[in-house]
């Protein structure tokens, strides 16, 4: 079969398999309610990944997921992930965040803190019992501060889609819980800077919050002399510049996706028009995204070990 065929196939399984399944167990009292389709589509990843699909029928997965296939699927995933973020960034009310600093500055840090800390002793709790997963160059407090780290970080798609799933994320509480949660994203690439110890990526993104910090302020002088059509255009380059940036200086594309989002405003486009884009965007391209992260998990690293990591 071609690539383009493999492709297809791919993306058939990838929006009909969970989706089926959602519907199938629709008739379960409340279950769609309870259970939003995109942790079905999360699921549905893992099931289709190398872990389940690939270790029961291990030709079929090969055969569906070539190592091509799934470099198209990453590359959608990226792309839908970075509109998303994007999206949910604009419709951060930026003059609440600033009015409000105390309280979000306060709260988001204990949300940082506690999670990492909480992480990274267990992490060393773990360590002494034998499960460890430090890497041969590695010292000891970077892999127990790099697994605090990772219970620190937020799944920001997921939350905003859960927030969207809740009705609240116009709302006043998810507002805020949206202001946490992008501030300790931010915070949280620095301190993967300090475990890397990679100075030249810490003066990197120095220069990337300078030269962000004139660009966003041209931008919003530049934006009210156009019309709404361009406006939209003149946003996805933005978005993609601000993304590849945020890159270069190791504060990942997503972050920099979502502050891209940020410092534009919602009231620059019409709200039906916008709604309907992020809907879009939804439907039609977050499923890869949610599926791609389930597609690229692996079990090789242990399995009991693994699962008594992920209990603790």
């Amino acid at each position: 079969m071609s690539n383009s065929e493999l492709f297809l196939g791919a993306m058939l399984v990838i929006f009909l398999v969970p989706y089926a399944a959602w519907r199938l167990l629709g008739g379960v009292a409340g279950w769609q309610q309870a259970v939003p389709l995109a942790i079905m589509q999360i699921v549905g990843g893992v099931v289709l990944g190398p872990g389940a699909l690939g270790a029961a029928v291990p030709q079929l997965h090969a055969a569906l997921f070539t190592p091509a296939i799934t470099q198209m699927l990453a590359a959608v995933a990226m792309w839908a992930v970075m509109l998303f973020v994007f999206l949910a960034g604009v419709e951060l009310d930026l003059s609440e965040a600033w009015a409000k600093r105390r309280e979000t500055g306060v709260t988001a840090g204990f949300a940082l803190f506690i999670p990492l800390v909480a992480g990274a002793a267990a992490a060393l709790t773990l360590q002494k019992a034998g499960i460890s997963w430090r890497g041969a160059q590695a010292q000891e407090w970077q892999t127990i501060l790099g697994i605090g780290m990772a219970c620190a970080v937020t799944a920001l798609p997921i939350l905003v889609l859960l927030l969207d799933e809740l009705k609240i994320l116009e709302q006043p509480l998810g507002q805020r819980v949206l202001r946490y949660a992008s501030l300790d994203d931010v915070a949280i690439w620095a301190v993967l800077s300090v475990i890397l110890m990679d100075w030249q990526r810490l003066g990197r993104q120095a220069v990337f919050i300078a030269l962000f910090a004139v660009c966003a302020w041209a931008l919003r002088q530049l934006i009210h002399r156009l019309e709404e059509r361009d406006r939209w255009l003149v946003a996805l380059v933005w978005l993609l510049a601000t993304a590849l940036a945020a890159d270069w200086c190791g504060l990942h594309y997503m972050v920099g996706a979502f502050l891209a989002g940020v410092v534009m405003d919602c009231k620059w486009f019409e709200r039906q028009r916008f709604l309907q884009f992020r809907n879009t965007v939804l439907i039609t391209l977050m499923p890869v995204f949610f599926l791609s992260t389930g597609l690229r998990t692996s079990w090789d690293m242990g399995g009991a070990a693994t699962m008594s990591a992920a209990a603790v």
